[in-house]
């Protein structure tokens, strides 16, 4: 069974940054795709970004390219998501997930992790 554990996330302020952590544990880990998703009070789960087994294709969603990179390290069995001039509105649960391709729906991942908490004050 395939686990992953979120950490990093926080209470900034406006234009701050985090760092956020994914370790995955039950599964070849290079094998498979990792993408990042988040969800608000009252809406639903949204793409944030994703990466391919080997880090050499990534996407972002609109609303964070240019300040979100996501990235792996595969001997760690880790995917990062460094975010960058964070605004109120990213404030929401992130969650990370594998599957076996880099799709950008919630329907291409196979497993989650519990997510962890950003906070971005205005």
């Amino acid at each position: 069974q395939v686990q992953l554990v979120e950490s990093g996330g926080g209470l900034v302020q406006a234009g701050g940054s985090l760092r956020l952590s994914c370790a995955a544990s039950g599964r070849t880990f290079s094998s498979y795709a990792m993408g990042w998703f988040r969800q608000a009070p009252g809406k639903e789960r949204e793409f944030v970004a994703t990466i391919s087994s080997s880090g050499d294709i990534t996407y972002y969603a609109d609303s964070v390219k240019g300040r979100f990179t996501i990235s792996r390290d595969n001997a760690k069995n880790t995917v990062y998501l460094q975010m960058n001039s964070l605004k109120p509105e990213d404030t929401a649960v992130y969650y990370c997930a594998i599957g076996r391709l880099p799709w950008t729906t919630v329907t291409g991942y196979n497993y989650w992790g519990q997510g962890t908490q950003v906070t971005v004050s205005s």
